[in-house]
């Protein structure tokens, strides 16, 4: 039973279960120092130690490489203030009560301080301790604290900048999973630090207060307690009292100032690796040059007669002479450089050489967005972007509609965009852009709004309309006016959405077609394994698809898509002849779109002389066929007119024509009429009722 109880006693006074014991003892004899009296030799021991910590954490942050190195230096700031605190407490209550003694009454270090330092001259102690202060608390932390207030707004409003770069390098596959959650981690740790420094160098500018108050009622009551209590003489006590609380004050202003000094080099520190005494040197005696034009000046300054000649000529010599020992080595360092240049000319093993590989070769986002620096919060993660919800819907939305899933939308900041700008690019190509203002909102006019709005005049990105940017006071006034109000991140998703429906097509490769056949092949496998790669391959699927996407036609009904493919693939190789079979039997779900429910079918159609002319055209030259140039200038003005006067009365522009010139009219129209949908005889439902409400080349 000894043996264990033994056991246990080592085990519990072990240097590793010992050491988070040392904090909270050190803070609790900190603080007994405050209440209870210390003899004259403890005092001695403790003074020593605050002037050996405060020496140690100026080395740690002389050495420390990096700020985040020295983490807990805004609680050892803490700590050591509260220190020299509690020893100002203590060696005041020995002075008042020793103090008629002599100097030697409050202990070695103290009267070290008061007679050695200052030479026992009350005066040059006190403007002594004054300097000092001035230099801490004016000079010093003032300014320390200044940089540590400033670093951590900037480094604040970085974070969002970072995050991103993180989550793009995630994207790209540069770093891991853990690789970025280690660089998060350590943003918020710097931005934490910097935060702390600026509220811990309000300690020791309170400290350097302090020191000053505790000087002053140290004074006056050691003449108090030393005339009233001591029937010392007043030029006595004056004499003693005064030059034992100097002595106080200089043992613990003298580790104050080195504290302060030290987080001065902590936090005006920047991003370079490696100790501060390190890069002053590296940096400062890097040039030769100026070290040659330092030292012609300091020695023509020293052959000035009335001036100490030789401090001067002495310095500008050294100066001189460590210019030439700088040159020397420079060039030594450019000639062993050289020689491996040389040796690199000569043919070396493959394993040496250093061509580019296919590691070199980055492949472009399909979808990208690029947003200028004030609309990062918009993408930010870390801030809950509300833009980043909304693309998530977006995408969400454009699988249940259009009927596959689009690529991911990349999104990284660009500063050679505007501030407010924005930029959507296409397998790296530029499709759209425009400008967005977080904390505004985009009023929107459809053409019927009843006054003005002041704002910012614009346009919308989306769909070319007149709009206004304006401040979220006036939003409830452009709604009462008639206009479309919507927020900035609803703009520029707004924007991404019509890109995406209008590139539908593009998005469309061949992993997403085969990720649509094998989604389909969980349901109906033997129908995907009976068409791909048996009787079509993967290639004309994906034209087939994209046919019909560039028309507007939506592929959400893959399971009838593919059995009018599997029906006619025996027979047709031809993407366009298979995409006129899809839309013949797509035909109620395409006429359901342009006229939902049950509605009349208002179409415009082709005079029945231009509708010979054209099957004409197409008998001469098969589905290219030709149209004659005068022909096509009225058929496509007279088109956008009709289709335009469609539009202006509510009803979609919509072109009812023979099977055989649909294909024709569709690929002819579409670039001058983007809104025009051109469907086939064939492709209307026979329960469906047509009416034709304007002819594409009658007279007049």
């Amino acid at each position: 039973m000894a043996l264990n109880d033994t056991l246990k006693l080592r085990q519990l006074l072990a240097p590793a279960n010992l050491r988070p014991l040392a904090a909270p003892l050190l803070i609790l004899v900190i603080l007994s120092m405050m209440v209870l009296p210390l003899p004259v030799f403890l005092l001695d021991v403790f003074f020593t130690f605050n002037i050996a910590i405060s020496v140690m954490v100026m080395l740690v942050a002389m050495y420390s490489t990096r700020p985040l190195d020295f983490s807990v230096f805004p609680t050892v700031l803490l700590v050591t203030t509260l220190l020299r605190l509690s020893l100002n407490v203590a060696s005041t209550r020995i002075v008042l009560l020793e103090g008629h003694a002599g100097p030697d009454a409050a202990g070695k270090v103290i009267e070290a301080f008061g007679n050695f330092l200052v030479g026992g001259n009350t005066a040059v102690g006190l403007v002594v301790f004054i300097i000092l202060t001035v230099i801490n608390f004016v000079v010093i932390t003032k300014g320390a604290g200044r940089i540590a207030e400033v670093s951590a707004r900037f480094t604040l409003d970085a974070m969002p900048g970072k995050q991103m770069a993180i989550d793009a390098d995630l994207n790209a596959g540069l770093v891991d999973e853990k690789e970025a959650k280690r660089r998060r981690k350590e943003i918020a740790q710097e931005s934490d630090f910097y935060g702390a420094m600026d509220g811990a160098s309000k300690f020791v500018r309170g400290d350097a207060v302090a020191g000053i108050i505790i000087l002053a009622i140290n004074i006056i009551g050691g003449l108090f307690v030393g005339i009233m209590q001591h029937d010392m003489a007043v030029g006595d006590a004056a004499h003693t009292y005064t030059l034992l609380t100097i002595g106080d004050g200089l043992v613990a202003q003298i580790p104050s100032l080195i504290v302060s000094v030290a987080a001065g080099l902590v936090v005006s520190r920047v991003g370079d690796e490696g100790d501060v005494g390190g890069l002053v040197i590296g940096q400062l005696f890097s040039n030769p040059q100026v070290m040659v034009l330092t030292a012609a000046i300091i020695g023509v300054l020293g052959l000035i007669p009335g001036m100490p000649n030789l401090v001067f000529l002495l310095l500008a010599a050294t100066l001189g002479g460590m210019a030439w020992m700088r040159r020397k080595r420079i060039a030594e360092e450019a000639a062993a450089a050289a020689a491996p240049e040389a040796a690199a000319q000569v043919p070396m093993p493959a394993a040496d050489n250093l061509e580019a590989s296919w590691n070199d070769v980055s492949q472009v986002d399909v979808l990208g967005l690029e947003v200028g620096y004030r609309l990062i919060p918009m993408v930010d993660k870390g801030q809950d972007g509300e833009l980043l919800k909304r693309i998530r819907g977006l995408r969400k939305k454009f699988a249940q509609e259009v009927g596959f899933l689009s690529a991911p939308v990349h999104i990284r900041d660009n500063l050679e965009l505007k501030p407010n700008g924005y930029r959507l690019a296409l397998k790296g190509v530029e499709v759209g852009s425009g400008d967005a203002y977080p904390g505004q909102f985009l009023a929107i006019n459809p053409g019927r709004v009843s006054g003005p709005l002041a704002g910012r005049e614009t346009t919308d990105p989306a769909f070319g309309l007149p709009a206004v940017w304006i401040d979220a006071s006036m939003r409830e006034q452009a709604h009462a006016l008639g206009y479309t109000v919507v927020d900035a991140s609803t703009v520029v998703a707004t924007h991404l959405n019509h890109v995406i429906l209008n590139h539908a097509a593009e998005l469309l490769g061949r992993q997403e077609t085969q990720a649509l056949l094998d989604h389909l092949g969980k349901e109906s496998p033997k129908l995907v394994e009976d068409l791909v790669p048996k009787l079509l391959p993967l290639g004309t699927v994906q034209r087939v698809l994209q046919n019909l996407l560039e028309e507007g036609v939506n592929i959400r009904d893959m399971r009838s898509i593919i059995e009018v493919l599997a029906e006619n693939a025996p027979r047709v190789q031809d993407p366009a002849q298979l995409t006129t079979r899809v839309r013949e039997a797509l035909g109620r779900a395409i006429l359901q779109g342009l006229f939902p429910g049950n509605a009349e079918v208002q179409v415009m159609a082709l005079e029945p002389g231009l509708e010979r002319i054209l099957m004409q055209a197409m008998a001469a030259g098969g589905e290219g066929g030709a149209i004659e140039p005068g022909l096509a200038d009225t058929l496509l003005r007279q088109t956008a007119q009709i289709a335009q006067r469609q539009e202006d009365v509510g009803l979609p522009p919509v072109l009812l024509v023979p099977a055989q010139l649909r294909l024709l009219l569709s690929r002819f129209l579409r670039r001058a009429v983007p809104s025009l949908k051109v469907v086939s005889n064939s492709e209307v439902p026979e329960n469906r009722t047509i009416r034709v409400t304007a002819m594409v080349g009658a007279q007049g």
